[in-house]
């Protein structure tokens, strides 16, 4: 039981991890939370489908190998950062119910084994990752209250106003990094929903901003947190690096199928100037 305060917001909250028994099995709200949020999301890729000329058999098929690839990707990520441990203590390598998943090798998991799926089965692939984007915006919105409950994935010390206080932060006021990320998450969710759907240019679109949108968030909320894995050399932040390379080259692209996208349309508009000319037997303006 964990005692969390947000002590200039009034808010004062007893919060249980496990969230029922089974005899001596039992249920903790981290992966009820999770589970949700998956099958929010879920729900919401299957709905938009047609939007996207996706099969919904196929779809689900990549989904459920996505998830199971994902699940190993999330463990194998965080146990290679903390080999230290794990390769003096190897019986606790699939002790994944002691904890130790991480989001960026779950996302890099998931994404390898959909695109091995779409691809056997001949999908769209580009296609497949704008839904999967916006999939796991709404997967990481919601499932960072998983982490909330936990009192884990916390920042360093803060006197901001919306500081978060427990046992588990020794009772030092520190920055709710899991607020931080679920509002950044489920912000992107509606503007890629409300806007990308209805002016996506081409398929990939979305899943592009996706990795720019989080990659923008992630490097500078990994910075606040007190639990991050490191790489062995430099002692750097790995979660931090992989945001960072994947901001930079993902708003690279945008820009440039934005500015070959832009020259397309200028070249297609001459083009069609100048046919319409010749049609009408008139000079054209165009050099």
């Amino acid at each position: 039981m964990y005692n969390v305060q947000f002590p200039e917001l009034g808010i004062h909250l007893k919060i249980n991890p496990v969230a029922f028994s089974i005899g001596s099995f039992n249920v903790y709200w981290y992966g009820v939370i999770i589970g949700f949020g998956f099958i929010l999301a879920l729900i919401f890729a299957i709905t938009n489908l047609k939007k996207f000329g996706i099969k919904r058999d196929d779809f689900i098929d990549c989904v459920l190998v996505g998830l199971i690839c994902g699940i190993l990707g999330a463990r194998l990520y965080y146990v290679i950062f903390r080999w230290d441990y794990y390769s003096q203590h190897l019986n606790e390598i699939l002790a994944v119910h002691n904890g130790g998943l991480a989001i960026y090798g779950g996302v890099i998991g998931s994404v390898l084994g959909g695109c091995i799926i779409a691809k056997i089965k001949k999908m769209n692939i580009p296609a497949v990752l704008d839904v999967a984007g916006m999939g796991f915006l709404i997967g990481q919105g919601i499932g960072r209250w998983g982490n909330f409950v936990n009192q884990e994935a916390f920042g360093i010390e803060t006197d901001l106003p919306w500081r978060m206080v427990s046992e588990n932060t020794n009772n030092i006021g520190v920055h709710p990094c899991f607020l931080y990320e679920s509002l950044w998450c489920l912000l992107g969710f509606f503007i890629l929903f409300f806007w990308g759907i209805k002016y996506r240019k081409y398929d990939g679109q979305l899943a592009l901003m996706y990795i720019v949108w989080y990659g923008f968030e992630r490097m500078f909320v990994e910075g606040l947190r007190t639990d991050s894995l490191y790489t062995p050399f430099f002692g750097l932040r790995v979660s931090q690096i992989i945001a960072g390379v994947t901001f930079i080259v993902g708003a690279v692209i945008l820009v440039v199928n934005a500015i070959k996208k832009k020259g397309f349309a200028s070249d297609k508009e001459t083009s069609e100037k100048i046919t319409d000319a010749v049609e009408k037997n008139e000079p054209s303006n165009s050099e």
